[in-house]
């Protein structure tokens, strides 16, 4: 597939922001277009490295707005999407889940019209074209400690607000394939880690926390399993996925991984202890059992064969790799943590890209 403008929705955010570098670095003859509201969680400080590449274009927008998302397409002649704008903290979705259906749902809803409208008016209309849309494993709802996986096969039982936004996203995804023929493509990830994480996730959160000596807070008795993969790996698989997956599959993406929550936290405060300099143990006292979050899944854990065997993809780093590599770039970036935590970024940036 030979794509030449690349729309990447949500790539100020997490996940969204190392995939835009990765695409704008590795490929600089495709014109990629950065999509992003900047809420909260969306920082185009994430990409100061890049924001003067000549193959790349910021633009503020809602994906919810279905006219600038089309007017966009139609100016860029956009023939490749790949789409990460969602609202992702369960803990949010449960406090307000109308802005969770709003964004995940009606979002992915604007983006999906707006691309089959501009590519149906063209000569080739959908030659060449690829709709890919990034999901979580927690729409499979949760697993037994049983060693079972989730696969591309699992049925979905979402359990938060949240997860059945997503769950609803993806259907509608697939339902344009089936019913224009639109080539879409959709995978299921599970937790990601590493640099530029908003810090409500739990791993950027307890390094701040450890650092400040603040408390660990941690759900019921920490036993919750979580699958957990390095951002940079599901960044190459997107890559991978994006150019050789083929249309209308699903593709799950994890790291072989499983880590209980509460040996997570251990593990952090270990990492953030020795580099640090401070006496092992010397924060073990941080962590703080509170109420279970309301339909917290036990476990989760993705099946990646599928991935590895067809397109060759697998994980890069085993996770106490990642975790050493990600405690250090939190550590010796605590000015972009500072301004996270304070909000000066997105005031900083609403004013610099005001009236554009």
């Amino acid at each position: 597939m030979n794509h030449k403008a690349i729309i990447i929705t949500g790539g100020a955010g997490f996940i969204g922001s190392h995939v835009v570098r990765l695409f704008v670095n590795k490929y600089p003859e495709y014109k990629i277009i950065n999509v992003d509201k900047l809420t909260y969680a969306g920082n185009l400080a994430n990409l100061k490295d890049i924001e003067q590449k000549p193959n790349y274009r910021f633009v503020k927008a809602d994906i919810c707005d279905f006219e600038a998302m089309l007017s966009l397409m139609q100016e860029e002649k956009v023939d490749g999407i790949i789409h990460l704008a969602a609202e992702s903290h369960v803990d949010r979705s449960i406090k307000d889940p109308f802005t969770f259906a709003r964004t995940n749902v009606m979002g992915t809803l604007s983006l999906l019209q707006a691309a089959k409208v501009y590519w149906e008016s063209l000569p080739e209309k959908y030659e060449g074209k690829r709709f890919y849309h990034i999901s979580t494993d927690e729409v499979y709802g949760a697993l037994k400690m049983d060693g079972s996986l989730f696969t591309e096969e699992t049925k979905y039982q979402p359990h938060s607000p949240y997860s059945a936004a997503k769950a609803s996203s993806d259907h509608f995804v697939r339902a344009f394939h089936d019913t224009y023929g639109m080539p879409t493509i959709v995978t299921n990830c599970s937790n990601n880690y590493g640099p530029y994480q908003f810090p409500e996730k739990l791993i950027p959160l307890f390094i701040n926390n450890i650092r400040h000596r603040k408390p660990l807070p941690v759900y019921g008795k920490g036993e919750n399993v979580r699958d957990w993969l390095f951002v940079e790996d599901h960044a190459r698989a997107i890559d991978i996925i994006f150019h050789k997956g083929k249309t209308a599959e699903t593709y799950n993406i994890g790291g072989f991984n499983e880590w209980k929550n509460i040996d997570i936290v251990k593990l952090l405060i270990s990492t953030v202890d020795r580099l640090l300099g401070r006496p092992e143990g010397a924060d073990d006292d941080l962590i703080t059992y509170v109420t279970d979050r309301a339909g917290h899944d036990l476990r989760y854990a993705i099946d990646s064969r599928k991935l590895q065997r067809e397109l060759g993809w697998e994980p890069s780093l085993q996770f106490e790799e990642g975790i050493e590599k990600t405690v250090r770039w939190y550590l010796d970036n605590q000015e972009w943590m500072d301004n996270v935590t304070s909000g000066d970024y997105q005031r900083y940036y609403e004013d610099m890209y005001k009236g554009r």
